[in-house]
Protein backbone atom coordinates (compact mmCIF):
# COMPACT_ATOMS: atom_id res chain seq x y z
CA UNK A 1 0.00 0.00 0.00
CA UNK A 2 1.04 3.54 -0.77
CA UNK A 3 2.38 5.98 1.75
CA UNK A 4 0.15 9.12 2.02
CA UNK A 5 2.31 12.30 1.26
CA UNK A 6 0.73 15.12 3.46
CA UNK A 7 -0.12 18.37 2.16
CA UNK A 8 2.56 21.73 2.26
CA UNK A 9 1.47 23.83 4.52
CA UNK A 10 -1.15 21.89 6.51
CA UNK A 11 -0.75 21.46 10.29
CA UNK A 12 -1.93 18.58 12.42
CA UNK A 13 -4.46 20.61 14.41
CA UNK A 14 -6.17 21.67 11.54
CA UNK A 15 -5.01 25.17 11.27
CA UNK A 16 -4.06 26.50 8.31
CA UNK A 17 -2.70 30.21 7.34
CA UNK A 18 -0.73 32.71 8.93
CA UNK A 19 -0.12 34.14 12.41
CA UNK A 20 0.63 37.71 11.21
CA UNK A 21 -2.73 39.12 13.50
CA UNK A 22 -1.70 37.35 16.54
CA UNK A 23 1.18 39.59 17.15
CA UNK A 24 0.63 42.53 19.66
CA UNK A 25 2.70 45.43 18.81
CA UNK A 26 2.80 48.52 21.62
CA UNK A 27 5.77 50.62 19.63
CA UNK A 28 7.05 50.99 16.56
CA UNK A 29 8.94 52.90 13.98
CA UNK A 30 7.19 54.33 10.73
CA UNK A 31 9.97 55.05 8.22
CA UNK A 32 8.48 57.07 4.94
CA UNK A 33 10.43 57.75 2.09
CA UNK A 34 9.12 60.47 -0.64
CA UNK A 35 10.68 60.71 -3.35
CA UNK A 36 9.67 62.87 -6.35
CA UNK A 37 7.73 60.28 -8.19
CA UNK A 38 6.69 57.70 -5.16
CA UNK A 39 5.83 57.58 -1.91
CA UNK A 40 6.44 54.44 0.40
CA UNK A 41 5.44 54.05 4.03
CA UNK A 42 7.09 51.18 6.28
CA UNK A 43 5.76 50.01 9.36
CA UNK A 44 9.03 48.35 11.84
CA UNK A 45 8.86 47.04 15.14
CA UNK A 46 11.86 48.58 16.97
CA UNK A 47 13.95 45.84 16.17
CA UNK A 48 13.32 46.39 12.71
CA UNK A 49 11.33 43.74 11.65
CA UNK A 50 8.30 44.98 8.65
CA UNK A 51 4.92 44.57 10.29
CA UNK A 52 2.83 46.81 7.35
CA UNK A 53 4.44 48.44 4.49
CA UNK A 54 2.12 50.63 1.81
CA UNK A 55 2.93 53.02 -0.97
CA UNK A 56 1.29 55.30 -3.31
CA UNK A 57 1.10 52.64 -6.74
CA UNK A 58 -0.35 50.16 -4.71
CA UNK A 59 -2.56 52.32 -3.37
CA UNK A 60 -3.64 52.57 -6.99
CA UNK A 61 -2.12 55.56 -7.72
CA UNK A 62 -0.49 55.36 -11.20
CA UNK A 63 2.07 57.51 -13.16
CA UNK A 64 2.35 61.00 -12.17
CA UNK A 65 -0.30 61.13 -9.48
CA UNK A 66 1.61 58.99 -7.18
CA UNK A 67 4.29 61.40 -6.35
CA UNK A 68 0.91 63.87 -5.46
CA UNK A 69 0.59 64.65 -1.33
CA UNK A 70 -2.71 62.71 -1.66
CA UNK A 71 -1.58 59.66 -2.77
CA UNK A 72 0.96 59.95 -0.06
CA UNK A 73 -1.66 60.47 2.33
CA UNK A 74 -3.31 57.10 0.78
CA UNK A 75 -0.35 55.21 1.51
CA UNK A 76 0.38 56.68 5.21
CA UNK A 77 -3.71 55.56 5.92
CA UNK A 78 -2.71 51.85 4.44
CA UNK A 79 0.25 51.41 6.56
CA UNK A 80 -1.30 52.33 9.81
CA UNK A 81 -4.68 50.96 9.29
CA UNK A 82 -2.97 47.44 10.00
CA UNK A 83 -0.82 48.01 12.80
CA UNK A 84 -3.64 50.24 14.93
CA UNK A 85 -5.78 47.15 14.67
CA UNK A 86 -2.75 45.02 16.12
CA UNK A 87 -2.19 47.26 19.07
CA UNK A 88 0.36 49.62 18.32
CA UNK A 89 -0.39 52.75 20.41
CA UNK A 90 3.08 54.52 20.12
CA UNK A 91 5.73 54.88 17.24
CA UNK A 92 8.74 57.19 15.98
CA UNK A 93 8.99 58.03 12.57
CA UNK A 94 12.09 58.63 10.17
CA UNK A 95 11.76 60.79 7.03
CA UNK A 96 13.96 60.32 4.23
CA UNK A 97 13.76 62.53 0.75
CA UNK A 98 12.67 66.06 -0.40
CA UNK A 99 9.27 64.62 -2.50
CA UNK A 100 6.20 66.33 -2.13
CA UNK A 101 4.45 63.42 -0.10
CA UNK A 102 6.83 63.81 2.99
CA UNK A 103 4.02 66.59 5.11
CA UNK A 104 0.90 64.68 3.63
CA UNK A 105 1.96 61.11 5.05
CA UNK A 106 3.02 62.88 8.56
CA UNK A 107 -0.38 64.31 8.97
CA UNK A 108 -2.19 61.27 7.88
CA UNK A 109 -0.40 59.56 10.47
CA UNK A 110 -0.75 62.00 13.26
CA UNK A 111 -4.75 61.82 12.35
CA UNK A 112 -4.60 58.12 13.26
CA UNK A 113 -4.11 57.86 16.76
CA UNK A 114 -0.83 56.88 17.06
CA UNK A 115 0.88 59.16 19.70
CA UNK A 116 4.77 60.10 17.94
CA UNK A 117 7.52 60.03 20.49
CA UNK A 118 9.74 62.07 17.73
CA UNK A 119 9.91 62.61 14.23
CA UNK A 120 13.14 62.72 12.58
CA UNK A 121 14.46 63.56 9.34
CA UNK A 122 16.72 61.26 7.88
CA UNK A 123 17.29 62.40 4.54
CA UNK A 124 21.31 61.25 3.16
CA UNK A 125 23.17 64.85 2.91
CA UNK A 126 26.86 64.39 0.79
CA UNK A 127 29.88 65.88 2.85
CA UNK A 128 30.89 66.50 -0.88
CA UNK A 129 29.90 64.23 -2.61
CA UNK A 130 31.15 62.10 -5.58
CA UNK A 131 33.53 63.48 -7.85
CA UNK A 132 32.47 65.32 -10.78
CA UNK A 133 33.44 64.07 -14.50
CA UNK A 134 36.31 65.24 -16.09
CA UNK A 135 36.28 68.53 -18.48
CA UNK A 136 35.24 68.25 -21.70
CA UNK A 137 37.67 69.20 -24.62
CA UNK A 138 36.38 69.89 -27.37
Amino acid sequence: MAKLIPKIGSCRNGRIGSRKNGRRIPKGVIHVQASFNNTIVTVTDVRGRVVSWSSAGTSGFKGTRRGTPYAAQAAGINAIRTVVDQGMERAEIMIKGPGLGRDAALRAIRRSGILLSFVRDVTPMPHNGCRPPKKRRV
